[in-house]
């Protein structure tokens, strides 16, 4: 399942990470663990943030997706399932299905 990984981390401690060279380590290592797809990142909410685009295979992967995020970074993380294109006409495809049985 494809998860969208919406972050944003302090500003103080983000200074603080910038100006002791953490911070490119850990985008290094989320990177490299994470593996996303996409990777964006900018300004949120006034602090530091991005957006990965990450495949998960089970529940139990919300904590090594999360986790990086909270040790490495101090950061507000958000999780939602999202489509392809392609995903969302697989899916429609049990739509008439689903509106006759529950209209």
């Amino acid at each position: 399942m494809r998860i969208m990984i919406t972050f944003s981390f302090p500003t103080q401690s983000g200074n603080d990470a910038v100006a002791s060279g953490k911070i490119q380590k850990v985008f290094e290592n989320l990177m490299a663990d994470l593996k996303p797809e996409a990777a964006y990142f900018y300004p949120e909410g006034g602090e530091r943030g991005g957006v990965m685009f990450v495949n998960a295979n089970d529940s139990s992967d919300v904590v090594k997706l999360a986790e990086p995020f909270w040790f490495g970074l101090n950061a507000d993380v958000t999780m939602t399932p999202v489509m392809s294109a392609d995903d969302l006409m697989k899916g429609m495809a049990d739509v008439p299905k689903i509106a006759s049985r529950y209209r």
